[in-house]
């Protein structure tokens, strides 16, 4: 089975990792995870990660909290970190290399990021974990996804949400919503599709990076995903 991407970068929600908790990690989902990215790296295929931080901090209002946006998105960005080792810990036990690379400097458990040095990695086998968002406030792990996939020239940027794809309304809210099998970045902009935040999907857009949007919690969805079979939406210029 021959993979239809070479190198990817799979951007992962951290509410995700919540599985049916409230909070922190299911270890299930972790597992589940670990087992499935490990099928593709055996395939040959080089994975980088961007993974959020929601299961642990969430940036709140700051008239509710007194905390100010920049102060908690950098809150957020270590949520990232720990989010980062937990799946590290998790492939690691399966045999997998890993690096973690965060984009705030923190020697003792991840290495800085530096974009060659995560390239290098990817060519070696190695799956990358970026850790830490883009290092700035006022922007998302989408936008971080984003930028680290046109960063180190992946072929495509793989969505792992709760829903197979992109629909037409929300599927959750509206049961006629019918899914798109592929879509088009300005067909998204037009119906006002939310696939990512604006920033994220602009930066996709310009540097003619696809997404693949699709259910990762449904084991096995990603080496479908990544050896071509229809699984979600393609969103291609």
């Amino acid at each position: 089975m021959l993979p239809k991407y070479k190198r990817i970068l799979l951007k992962l929600s951290g509410e995700s990792l919540m599985g049916d908790k409230s909070f922190g990690f299911d270890t299930s989902v972790l597992r589940q995870y670990a087992e499935d990215i490990k099928s593709i790296v055996d395939l040959g295929v080089q994975v980088a990660i961007v993974i959020g931080g929601g299961n642990i901090y969430r940036g709140m209002n700051e008239a509710e909290t007194g905390i100010e946006r920049a102060h908690g998105d950098y809150m957020g960005m270590l949520a990232t970190v720990i989010n980062g080792m937990a799946l590290q810990a998790a492939l690691e036990k399966m045999g997998v290399y890993t690096r973690l690379q965060s984009a705030i400097k923190m020697e003792q458990i991840a290495e800085p990021y530096i974009r060659r040095r995560a390239i290098r990695h990817v060519e070696k086998g190695r799956v990358v974990i970026f850790g830490a968002g883009t290092g700035n406030p006022y922007f998302t792990t989408d936008t971080a996804g984003s930028l680290r996939a046109i960063e180190i020239k992946a072929d495509v940027i793989m969505k792992g949400t709760r829903v197979d794809g992109i629909y037409t309304a929300d599927p959750e809210k509206d049961p006629t919503a019918t899914k798109y099998s592929t879509i088009t970045f300005q067909e998204c902009i037009t119906n006002k599709l939310n696939v990512m935040d604006m920033t994220a999907f602009t930066l996709c857009m310009e540097n003619s990076l696809p997404i693949v949007v699709f259910d990762m919690n449904k084991p096995g969805n990603l080496k479908k995903v990544v050896t071509g079979n229809k699984v979600g939406t393609l969103v291609t210029v």
